[in-house]
């Protein structure tokens, strides 16, 4: 089942990978970031929203269309 709304949520990273655990490693690679003020779009599902609560301190939510 696809949404037929589009609901996008766009998140920047803010804080270093390093010296962090390899699954918040995995979960900004996950979100398409791996650089610093790197952006990436993503629909707004829920497995998407629990990335980012999971990585909250490196990333934040720049704008929710």
């Amino acid at each position: 089942m696809s949404s037929t709304k589009g609901k996008t949520v766009t998140v920047e990273q803010i804080g270093s990978p390093i010296r962090r655990p390899k699954e918040q490693r995995a979960t900004l690679v996950g979100l398409g970031l791996n650089k610093m003020r790197r952006r990436s779009t993503l629909e707004d599902t829920p497995s998407v929203r629990g990335m980012i609560a999971k990585v909250a301190h490196l990333v934040r939510v720049v704008d929710e269309a």
